[in-house]
């Protein structure tokens, strides 16, 4: 059901220029594309978190990084301070 405030906009619109609805039109277009850009990334950024979060659980990957610190051990001992 078309809402009443969908058919007020609808009759304004008619009002407009050929001009002004492209460019009402054109503006309506970016906002979209935008928002779904926007939630594109929020969905990109949930799965990594979820990746990550499963990455950290691993106990393959967990044994790995243990491996990787423990072999990198020795030159973090060089006498540098954390920058």
């Amino acid at each position: 059901m078309i809402s009443p405030t969908l058919l007020e906009l609808e009759r304004s619109i008619r009002t407009l220029s050929a001009e002004e609805q492209l460019w009402l039109l054109e503006r309506i277009a970016h906002y979209l594309r935008e928002k779904a850009h926007t939630a594109n990334k929020f969905a990109d950024a949930k799965y990594m978190e979820n990746q990550l979060a499963a990455m950290a659980s691993d106990s393959d990957i967990r044994a790995e990084i243990y491996a990787i610190n423990k072999e990198f051990a020795v030159t973090e001992m060089d006498g540098l301070e954390e920058l």
